[in-house]
């Protein structure tokens, strides 16, 4: 029904902003890793999903078609409704997600909160071959055995107390900069010079 949203941002959130289009406010819900690309933007274009519920009308935005996509996919899997779906793309961006579901990281997908064992394996289950046709499969296979490596640095410096959105973004620079890198200790040594 509404593909996109393109307007000057009148208020903003972490989860939600409301963009003035002509107008006219609206209000679209969007996830952490929306946010930080939006975050120093006075206008924005948000691609939507359009939810109904015989309660409620809600819009979600998205700042890019990879994140929409898996949000569309997420929410077909039985028991993930539009907020678990969104806090799942607030905790580990779209390339983890799928990631973890084409690469069966089942320790992954539980550690987002709302998702217990038997929905992540749901989610596999269902997700993993619709997920491995639209990426080819193998782009997505490299990076899943540094899964564990970017989830210990990750854990690691989060519980040194930095902020969560920032160490994905400092170990992903330092993953493409030095993708030969094996050892957790190293990689959060890197991490941290970004952070610093």
């Amino acid at each position: 029904m509404i593909a996109y949203v393109k307007g000057h941002v009148a208020y903003k959130t972490p989860t939600f902003v409301i963009v003035d289009v002509g107008g006219i406010g609206y209000r679209i819900h969007i996830s952490l890793y929306t946010y930080a690309r939006i975050e120093k933007l006075e206008t924005v274009k948000l691609l939507t999903h359009f939810h109904v519920k015989e309660d409620s009308q809600t819009l979600y935005g998205f700042s890019d078609n990879e994140e929409r996509q898996l949000f569309i996919h997420l929410i077909s899997v039985s028991g993930i409704g539009p907020n678990t779906a969104r806090i799942l793309l607030s905790s580990i961006s779209p390339e983890e997600a799928r990631s973890a579901i084409i690469g069966e990281n089942i320790a992954v997908l539980n550690s987002v909160k709302g998702i217990g064992p038997k929905t992540a394996k749901r989610l596999v289950v269902e997700l993993k071959d619709k997920l491995m046709k639209e990426t080819g499969g193998d782009s997505v296979l490299v990076a899943v055995g540094n899964n564990t490596l970017r989830e210990e640095a990750l854990s690691a410096l989060v519980t040194l107390g930095f902020n969560r959105a920032r160490v994905q973004k400092a170990i992903k620079t330092v993953m493409a900069a030095e993708p030969s890198t094996a050892n957790a200790e190293v990689l959060i040594k890197l991490a941290l010079k970004k952070l610093s």
